[in-house]
């Protein structure tokens, strides 16, 4: 079976003009760092690419806060019954915790396997600088979670308050009954448009990814990757054993579902996810996967995917372990089984606080670190491969998000298997790619049959 790369008027579509964008900044990128060239770098990769990808994703992330504070009083709304509400909530959190409890566990189990960074050299590092930070308690961690001042929660981008402000909101919403119609319609105007919205940045998202990458690569350099070469492979195996083995399974095992269609279908959220490096920005895209592409209703999708986006860091668990080993084995460290186990319970409790935007993974890394006895200065081992290896954590993350939507969608009976199943879905109106052409050849041909 093949792919179509064009829409249906002929076009390419976005996801294979954004992979391509990919590959060309990827290529651009790698020429610019082995020329080295000082006035491009300053000006062309410092200057003119800097300033677009910034642009592109500041856009993304312009669209995070409105969008779910109105997706989710619509989800609210259209759930219709509290109780159901708190079931889709026990349900996602449990579901999310346990994604990441196993994801770092896994980690942990490969890297004690391989036991990267025996016999590393540390000459040459730099490890002044590194600012460590404190662990926050787990009842900080929850206090936390309702705002003091629901503005300053919305123009701080705080997630988890703004979720749990509008999720007060749409049950009052609720309990108002008829009297809240106008209100309830104006959200689903709004929601309405912000989708409008963001096909508009959509459209400038092949720009934007080729400048991003175009970045990373001269400043960064593959040639980071070559002293903490058994750090990168295990990581990279971890992360790429989790997206593909472990959440899959999941999926397959609670849901039934079935993976490799769901695999296809999140590819455009992964593409975003892995040029961005953001959770957070990647939450408009995500959301169209599972909706209109998996079938997802929008009252499940409008709670799941940005409460996943906000304390679902699978992919950054998953470096914490690693990274715990790696430093572990650098420092001639035995941590133990109890150790070890604390590196879990860090991780976990960490990623419900902590942020989705890039390079978070690392000041999370500071708190495990503190917490077993480890030189936060290690980190300087690895800052260098970070931002690449944040690239595909993330895509990870989402992956992660996804899942659990889709799991808890199929539990509540409100996912349409026949948007599932069909590959075209999401795909008609050519803003994605088609995903398998033998399908759609099927589906013309049953078209134009006489009804039986």
């Amino acid at each position: 079976m093949g792919a179509t790369l064009r829409d249906g008027d002929g076009k390419l579509s976005l996801t294979t003009r954004i992979l391509l964008a990919m590959g060309a900044g990827l290529v651009l990128g790698v020429i610019l760092n082995m020329a080295q060239i000082a006035f491009i770098n300053t000006h062309v990769v410092g200057g003119l690419f800097y300033m677009i990808g910034r642009m592109f994703v500041n856009a993304l992330q312009m669209l995070v806060v409105p969008l779910v504070f109105f997706s989710l009083i619509t989800g609210v709304a259209g759930i219709g019954d509290i109780r159901i509400l708190g079931r889709v909530g026990g349900k996602s959190f449990a579901l999310y915790l346990a994604t990441t409890g196993t994801a770092i566990a896994v980690a942990i189990l490969i890297a004690l396997a391989v036991a990267p960074g025996d016999g590393f050299v540390m000459d040459g590092i730099d490890t002044a600088g590194i600012a460590g930070r404190d662990a926050p308690s787990v009842w900080d961690t929850f206090a936390a979670i309702v705002p003091r001042n629901p503005f300053a929660a919305f123009a701080g981008g705080e997630m988890l308050q703004i979720i749990c402000y509008t999720i007060i909101l749409g049950v009052a919403a609720l309990m108002l009954a008829e009297r809240s119609t106008p209100f309830v319609q104006a959200c689903e105007y709004m929601n309405e448009l912000m989708m409008k919205v963001v096909q508009i940045v959509m459209a400038f998202a092949p720009y934007g990814v080729f400048c991003l990458i175009a970045k990373t690569f001269p400043e960064q350099g593959v040639g980071l990757f070559i002293p903490v070469m058994s750090y990168v492979l295990v990581l990279v195996g971890a992360l790429l054993l989790h997206m593909f083995g472990t959440l899959t399974l999941f999926l397959k095992l609670i849901s039934g579902l079935n993976p490799i269609i769901f695999l296809k279908k999140i590819r455009p959220a992964q593409v975003f996810a892995f040029s961005t490096a953001s959770s957070n920005a990647t939450i408009p895209v995500t959301l169209r996967c599972v909706t209109e592409r998996m079938g997802v209703n929008n009252s499940v999708a409008a709670f799941t995917v940005p409460f996943g986006a906000t304390i679902n860091m699978d992919g950054t668990a998953i470096m914490q372990g690693v990274a715990t080993v790696f430093l572990a084995n650098v420092y001639g460290i035995d941590l133990g089984l109890g150790g070890y186990v604390t590196v879990i319970a860090m991780a976990v409790l960490a990623s419900i606080g902590t942020a989705g935007v890039p390079g978070v993974g690392l000041v999370m890394l500071t708190m495990v670190l503190g917490q077993v006895g480890l030189p936060i200065e290690g980190i300087a081992l690895i800052l260098g491969v970070d931002r690449l290896m944040d690239m595909i954590r993330t895509a990870v993350n989402i992956t992660g998000d996804a899942v659990v939507t889709a799991i808890v969608a199929r539990g509540e009976a409100q996912i349409d298997m026949e948007v599932y199943a069909d590959p075209l879905a999401g795909d008609r109106t050519g803003d994605d790619l088609h995903i398998d052409e033998d399908a759609e050849l099927i589906l013309a041909e049953a078209a134009q049959k006489p009804a039986q």
